[in-house]
């Protein structure tokens, strides 16, 4: 007969296993064990078949509730391969002002095109702590305009 703790420590070691196999199918498994140790610590007499079904059924519902609902909602909320149109227009702050022989450096809050911090290009002086709105994507530069 497996006791509560059987389930755990095979919880553990499948949910341990899923770090160094990286495939996001262990973790449900090692889940789903968990699961199953709660059912026996409310219902101790629970039989190994009864265990059994608990742990597949878990399991299955885990892994489904993951790719259906969860895993959709997890899309890559970056600015990264947008076009030029959604970069024109967001807001960012000065971190190193451009002088006569480089060019300045701004930060954004939510990556913009890959990246939080840009080389850019303004017309108007800006210094470190300045807020400023982009205007244009100029290859590897952004054209800003002080905010």
């Amino acid at each position: 007969m497996l006791e509560y703790w059987h389930w755990i420590v095979l919880g553990v070691a499948l949910s341990t296993l899923e770090v160094f196999i990286a495939s996001f199918t262990l973790l449900w498994f090692g889940l789903g064990a968990f699961v199953v140790a709660i059912a026996l610590l409310l219902w101790p007499s629970l039989p190994l078949p009864g265990q059994l079904a608990i742990w597949a059924f878990s399991t299955s519902l885990l892994a489904f509730a993951w790719f259906r609902y969860f895993k959709p909602r997890m899309l890559d909320r970056t600015k990264a391969g947008i076009s030029r149109e959604a970069a024109v227009g967001q807001t960012g702050i000065i971190i190193k002002s451009a002088t006569e022989h480089a060019r300045g450096i701004v930060r954004f809050t939510v990556p913009l095109l890959g990246d939080s911090e840009w080389p850019y290009i303004c017309e108007a002086s800006l210094t470190a702590g300045d807020r400023c709105r982009v205007v244009d994507v100029l290859g590897n530069a952004l054209l800003v305009e002080k905010f």
